[in-house]
């Protein structure tokens, strides 16, 4: 099918799409943070109600894979639940998100070790 010259020469038409986002608490971490309603669904469907931000996800998702028996997601959810709950009563100052970013940060501004043994020919050459 062939386009016309007029039909060509049609103005485009912009669609502006309005996105809703709503702030949610983590229901483990305590953060709030901004989501779309679909995400927040999303997250909700799969964690039988409860929100939990993508840290928490991941978190989640690592007690799964550590732990010694098969364990169920629900299961593994409430091991990190009672973790974040077990952090900020010990350090009540502290949110669990900020100590994450410190410890990141000091990583990050510590100097690193050498990861060439000392007889490996990298170290040979630098001298």
């Amino acid at each position: 099918m062939a386009i016309s010259d007029s039909e060509s020469q049609l103005p485009l038409v912009k669609a502006s799409v309005q996105v809703e986002v709503e702030f949610v608490k983590c229901d483990s971490c305590g953060f709030t943070e901004e989501y779309t309603l679909a995400y927040i669904s999303r997250i909700r469907e799969s964690y039988n109600g409860r929100w939990i931000c993508g840290l928490c996800v991941e978190a989640v998702k690592d007690e799964v894979l550590r732990s010694e028996r098969l364990i169920s997601t629900e299961e593994a959810l409430n091991r990190h639940i009672n973790f974040c709950t077990k952090f900020r009563s010990s350090s009540p100052a502290e949110h669990p998100i900020f100590a994450m970013a410190r410890l990141l940060r000091r990583s990050l501004d510590s100097p690193r070790a050498s990861r060439t043994t000392p007889n490996s020919p990298l170290q040979q050459i630098e001298r």
